[in-house]
């Protein structure tokens, strides 16, 4: 069972509660737990009882965990919450995508995504309520950030998409690659990530777990020291510091090149091939120019070139490319020999576009 360290100091002994008391347990470490059982005279197997109600058979309460004494379901039930969210709208597309908005206890909203894709069952996932790093086309920071998710929070969106699904189906991707930058709070995601891949969480394979970033190196280079072999998908979106720039401000303070070397050595750790993002925006990246400069970045590397068609976003400029020009976009990189895949666009109809619901649910209550 793994053991998970909480990321800020101020509540390593008891993380935050919600308004009427009670402690979020997914924020708790199986050490705590297994502390306050003794504590309540209860042996510490009982600990790994409560983890397998909540990952494997999908409790949400406690009084279903029929296996444990009454008292201390009772007690339990006096301590904690499994959910210290609630669903403040859900939406389904034809295609089966699933999107859920998530009213955090202090009124902050976030988005997840559960995406059908033949007998593939995957999750996006938020890591902050808002964004920091500014890429102009995208939804979730048009308002900036608000805070870090603790991992607690990260591990809710999980478990709620789980249960959506039948009993016979369980979770096989996870992408950390909703609302935020992952790499920005790396001291929560990675517990919560933990829990994921452990036997005793969700059992996802690491290599089935995909971090998504614009490129911070440092965290690139934390990430690489950590010894696990997630994927790692950078979000590049532009082949120039010029052009990246304009669309992902934080690049002004990074670079392409760094990001690229920072990509590189993960490469070098951790045997994972990378995975490139480009969101392809109709008359500002979808040149045969800008398809030639990416494909000179991408010469030499083991990578997955992943092209986005853009989600239009209202009140954004912003557009899809016609047809026409994605197909020569997608050409001359196939004739550069650039190993490239064109995403397949899902939740369309229903604001699947990362931040897209909550920022539409502000506008109807403003």
């Amino acid at each position: 069972m793994p053991s998970l360290p909480i990321a800020d100091p101020s509540d390593v002994s008891r993380p935050s509660s919600t308004a009427d008391g009670r402690e979020h347990l997914l924020n708790w470490t199986s050490e705590q737990l297994g502390a306050w059982l003794s504590e309540q005279g209860h042996k510490p197997f009982r600990g790994r009882q409560i983890w397998n109600w909540i990952f494997q058979k999908r409790a949400t309460d406690f009084d279903s965990m029929t296996d444990l004494p009454a008292a201390l379901r009772t007690a339990l039930d006096s301590q904690f919450v499994i959910f210290r969210g609630s669903i403040a709208k859900e939406e389904i597309s034809p295609d089966g995508t699933e999107k859920l908005l998530v009213r955090l206890a202090d009124g902050g909203e976030i988005e997840c995504v559960l995406l059908m894709d033949g007998i593939r069952r995957s999750i996006c996932v938020s890591s902050q309520v808002g964004c920091a790093m500014g890429c102009v086309f995208c939804a979730s920071g048009l308002d900036g950030v608000d805070r870090n998710l603790t991992h607690g929070e990260i591990l809710e969106q999980m478990l709620r998409l789980q249960a959506r699904l039948p009993d016979d189906e369980r979770l096989s991707h996870i992408v950390m690659m909703g609302m935020g930058e992952p790499l920005a709070n790396l001291d929560r995601v990675l517990p919560a990530l933990d829990w994921a891949r452990s036997q005793d969480g969700l059992g996802i394979s690491p290599r089935r777990i995909t971090i998504s970033t614009v490129g911070l190196p440092p965290a690139i280079d934390r990430l690489a020291k950590q010894g696990v072999p997630y994927n790692l998908a950078v979000s590049l979106h532009a082949p120039t510091d010029e052009l990246r720039t304009q669309l992902v401000p934080v690049n002004r303070k990074i670079g392409v090149r760094p990001v690229m070397d920072a990509a590189d050595r993960y490469f070098e750790s951790s045997g994972r091939r990378l995975t490139f993002e480009y969101v392809l925006l109709g008359g500002i990246n979808d040149s045969v120019r800008c398809a030639e400069q990416l494909s000179r970045l991408m010469r030499g590397r083991p990578v997955l070139l992943n092209v986005i068609p853009y989600n239009p976003v209202a009140g954004l400029p912003y557009k899809t490319p016609t047809s026409k020009q994605t197909r020569i976009f997608r050409e001359t990189l196939e004739k550069a020999g650039v190993n490239v895949h064109f995403r397949q666009r899902k939740g369309s109809e229903i604001n699947a576009a990362c931040g897209q619901l909550r920022r539409n649910r502000q506008t109807e209550s403003a």
